[in-house]
């Protein structure tokens, strides 16, 4: 055979298959009618001009979805959005609405879309359940992928536990997990509460979905753009490469011990449904079960615990702990990334400018979130939050589900005026050893982890 020959038939074959790869697709929305959706929630106004998906804001009703009558599990789904500035919106997927919860409240996951100075259009938000699951606070190069003033295309990939978003070809999320598996797509119109943004738009179209040959079409994973998994007790794939281990495997008391004991309290911690649970005893500090200690020491290593306080808790997650420190009375002496109900307990308003309160550096370093007017990004009493902590060298981060709160250096001459200005004064090289133990606090308040995973550097 001829090379011209060959040449030939092989355009035409990846002409077939461009053409079968088009046919995958199926139009999500019509461009004509909504005969295939049913409004939610609020009662904005939905229109279709130009065969374009148009939403109106409309001033003290609830959020609004246009939503799909069938709904979707794994999928490929593609569409341009153009928000007039000032007004949020987003698109669900993987979404509910059922009576039993919060009287048929759309709930579940949502790709933001936004025009605001924060920049985390893209990311993944739990509508109505968790809140933020993947902010871009983590993602510099995808908080630029959104544009203002003009039409954005949208890409998200839910296959399986993985959901990945793209904005104009710039990879924004990169998130595992398993809540939901299938529910129905929707297109938001945000509440909103000042008069100036009554009447502003949001506008879809070429809204595109593909159900099938998800994994041939997957895009490639932008190595820059930090994979965050809420699998319970389980690592990824993408995790273990990177040299994560679970710290507490989720069933035993294997690599931990009490702070002040050889071996793991008797009493005073719950170890139930892959939940560790320090137990209630009158918000006493060590009382009962007391803090327990890991049997490793670490020095430089990322460190990323699930918590869950209940209403008035006080908790903490330490480090650089010496449990020979501090034999008497009290918790075990150790930089303390403190977990605590702001609104509720007494320390909140004790220390210092606020830095006795949630994901501070208890004691010496207020958390607060230079990033966002919007505050610490805390989820709020009975619900999972994520505290996340860094440590290189003497660089020091806190993070606050995915938002960084707290950076300091440990061994600054600052750092080392904020401890002579502390409780901690007392103690030698307090927040400087080169190595200690991770500790999980008992403060006498019922206090739930899990997912608790660390890497090395």
């Amino acid at each position: 055979m001829g090379k011209i020959k060959i040449q030939i038939l092989i355009i035409i074959f990846m002409s077939c298959l461009s053409v079968s790869a088009q046919e995958n697709w199926k139009k999500l929305f019509n461009g004509k009618d909504l005969s295939n959706f049913q409004q939610l929630n609020g009662d904005a106004q939905y229109e279709i001009k130009n065969q374009e998906l148009i939403g109106t804001s409309k001033l003290g009703i609830p959020n609004s979805f246009m939503a799909t009558k069938k709904t979707y599990g794994d999928f490929i789904l593609e569409f341009e959005v153009f928000v007039e500035n000032g007004l949020n919106s987003g698109v669900q997927f993987r979404s509910n609405s059922i009576p039993s919860y919060k009287k048929g409240r759309v709930h579940g996951y949502q790709c933001e879309i936004e025009t605001s100075s924060r920049k985390w259009a893209g990311g993944i938000y739990d509508e109505a359940r968790s809140g933020w699951l993947y902010p871009l606070s983590r993602n510099p190069k995808g908080q630029q992928a959104f544009i203002n003033g003009q039409w954005n295309h949208y890409r998200i990939e839910a296959i399986g536990h993985t959901i990945r978003t793209w904005i104009n070809d710039v990879q924004c999320a990169n998130l595992v997990d398993d809540q939901t598996a299938e529910g129905f797509i929707a297109f938001q119109v945000h509440s909103i509460h000042d008069k100036e943004h009554e009447g502003k738009i949001v506008k879809w179209k070429n809204i595109k979905i593909k159900t099938t040959d998800l994994e041939n079409s997957r895009n490639k994973v932008d190595a820059d753009v930090p994979e965050i998994s809420y699998l319970t007790n389980h690592l990824t794939e993408n995790e273990t490469r990177k040299g994560w281990r679970l710290l507490w495997d989720g069933k035993t008391t294997n690599g931990w011990r009490g702070a002040k004991l050889d071996n793991f309290p008797e009493k005073g911690w719950e170890i139930k449904d892959g939940i560790l649970k320090v137990l209630s005893s009158g918000g006493q500090e060590s009382t009962n079960g007391g803090d327990i200690v890991t049997t490793d020491v670490f020095s430089n290593f990322e460190l990323s615990v699930d918590f869950k306080l209940s209403e008035g808790a006080n908790s903490g997650v330490k480090y650089f702990v010496d449990s020979e420190l501090n034999k008497g009375e009290g918790s075990a002496i150790g930089l303390e990334y403190q977990i605590l109900d702001d609104k509720k307990h007494p320390d909140a308003k004790q220390g210092k400018n606020g830095n006795r309160t949630i994901g501070s550096l208890y004691d010496l370093i207020r958390a607060e979130n230079n990033d966002s007017s919007r505050g610490k990004n805390f989820k709020g009493i009975n619900v999972w939050n994520n505290a996340r902590i860094i440590v290189k060298d003497g660089h020091v981060e806190h993070w606050l589900n995915q938002v960084k709160v707290v950076e300091f250096d440990r061994f600054s001459q600052v750092f080392k005026a904020l401890v002579e200005k502390s409780k901690y004064e007392k103690w030698e090289d307090f927040g400087r050893i080169p190595e200690g133990l991770i500790l999980l606090q008992d403060h006498g308040d019922a206090v739930s982890f899990k997912n608790i995973k660390i890497r090395e550097f």
